[in-house]
C-alpha cells in the first residue's frame, strides 16, 4: 500500500517537473543572450480612431512605423532608433539652496487638526458630505 503512493507520488512529481520546464522553456524569448533587449518590442502607439492606430515598432536595430486597423497591419516606413530610445535625466538626490534663502516661518501656516478630522464621526466630514451631496442634486 505504501510502495504504490510511494509510486504514485513520485510519478506525480517527475510529470509536474517536465510541466513546469517546459512552460519555462516557451517562455524563454527567442535569441536570449546575445541581445541586451528585446528582439521585437512596441516603442510608442498613437490611437488614431476607435480600430485605427500608429504604432512604432523595434525590430533588431530598426525602428518601424506601422499603420494598424482591427482588419490588417501596413508598413508605412522606418524611422532612426535614436528618434525613440529614451533619455534619462541624472537623478538628484538633493538640491543646492544658497544660505541666504534659509528663511524658514516661526510656526506652521496649517491650523491645529481636531482628533477626528477625517473620520468618519467628525462632524466636519459630514457637514462636507451633505454639502457635496445637496451641490450634486440641484437643479441647474
Amino acid at each position: 500500500m505504501y510502495e504504490l503512493a510511494l509510486r504514485i507520488g513520485f510519478s506525480l512529481l517527475v510529470i509536474f517537473g517536465l510541466m513546469w520546464g517546459l512552460a519555462r522553456l516557451v517562455r524563454r524569448p527567442m535569441g536570449s543572450g546575445r541581445h541586451h533587449g528585446p528582439l521585437l518590442s512596441v516603442l510608442n502607439r498613437q490611437q488614431l480612431s476607435r480600430g485605427a492606430a500608429v504604432t512604432v515598432v523595434r525590430v533588431a536595430d530598426r525602428a518601424i512605423i506601422l499603420g494598424v486597423t482591427d482588419q490588417q497591419v501596413n508598413l508605412l516606413g522606418e524611422a532612426d532608433l535614436e528618434d525613440f530610445e529614451l533619455h534619462q535625466a541624472p537623478h538628484r538626490d538633493h538640491l543646492a539652496i544658497a544660505e541666504s534663502d534659509l528663511e524658514l516661518p516661526g510656526a506652521h501656516p496649517m491650523p491645529a487638526k481636531a482628533r477626528l478630522d477625517g473620520s468618519i464621526l467628525s462632524p466636519r466630514t459630514w457637514t462636507s458630505t451633505i454639502d457635496f451631496l445637496r451641490d450634486r442634486t440641484t437643479r441647474r
